[in-house]
């Protein structure tokens, strides 16, 4: 396979990049984004670019990718619907509809989050952003699917940009085995749900929506 990455250096994307690199049936992955991994593989190539909306200087790069999986996101923190909205709807929606014209049979995994707002419509502004972008990857692609993790543990170094998150991952790390142990579909880690979209991207999956419990 052919597999692209959006957010790479995320912390969930930092996960699904290690088990692409891994995987013996992917030849190649892609990475997307504004700034490189620092990861060296010889299966690996980076393009940079300075907007993650405006994808064509990597169109042909994105020609015959077998499977996309898109894990940029950012915290509603401090944002506004407006700016949230472009980096959770616009972006995605740029490298779906790039897909859709150059791979148009691509696995289409987009990260979601436990929460979303499939009506697009609720009170919770994240969670109705989130609803819409994913509605909208699952009409364009006919092998769109959205991916909502819940609690996740890093792993294997991953690491979160945002440093609240950060924190709470600090705190809430002694208790992972109590919580795994406690409400086992509520959590997973970051190479857990690497394997998962990699699973969905060779064998498809009867929903198009993954919960945690799918996921895991």
């Amino acid at each position: 396979m052919r597999v692209a990455i959006f957010g790479a250096t995320g912390m969930v994307g930092q996960g699904v990049l290690r088990e692409a690199l891994l995987a013996e049936d992917v030849r190649e992955v892609l990475t997307v984004g504004r700034r490189p991994t620092g990861q060296r593989d010889p299966k690996l190539r980076e393009l940079t670019v300075a907007d993650v909306g405006e994808l064509a200087s990597v169109r042909a790069d994105l020609t015959d990718v077998d499977a996309c999986f898109y894990c940029l996101g950012v915290s509603s923190l401090g944002l506004d619907e407006a700016a949230y909205t472009r980096v959770s709807y616009d972006y995605p929606l740029a490298a779906a509809r790039l897909l859709a014209e150059v791979s148009p049979q691509v696995t289409f995994v987009y990260v979601s989050g436990v929460g979303t707002d499939s009506t697009g419509q609720g009170r919770v502004m994240w969670a109705r952003v989130k609803g819409r972008t994913e509605n909208a990857i699952m009409e364009l692609l006919p092998n769109g699917y959205a991916a909502r993790p819940g609690f996740i543990k890093p792993t294997y170094g991953a690491v979160s940009r945002t440093r609240a998150y950060r924190i709470g991952y600090a705190v809430t790390r002694p208790l992972f085995p109590v919580l795994r142990r406690l409400f086992p579909n509520q959590v997973t880690t970051t190479d857990g749900i690497g394997r998962a979209m990699l699973r969905v991207a060779r064998e498809g999956s009867p929903t198009r929506v993954l919960g945690n419990r799918e996921l895991r």
